[in-house]
């Protein structure tokens, strides 16, 4: 990853004490770069099947 990202945290993050959540960013060609705030240099990059496929499962829980 050679481009700089601009790394967004959801609005759900109040900034508690406990402030690990979920960052995303995206690049020009749109894919989507995920990272904990906890482990930033930990990015992961799936595709958008994977993705959704991800999101699905969550969402039966």
């Amino acid at each position: 990853m050679s481009q700089i990202l601009r790394w967004q945290k959801s609005s759900y993050s109040a900034g508690d004490v406990d402030n690990d959540c979920l960052e995303i960013a995206a690049t020009p060609a749109t894919t989507l770069h995920l990272r904990e705030s906890d482990t930033p240099t930990a990015v992961l990059s799936p595709t958008p099947t994977a993705l959704n496929a991800r999101l699905t499962a969550v969402k039966r829980r």
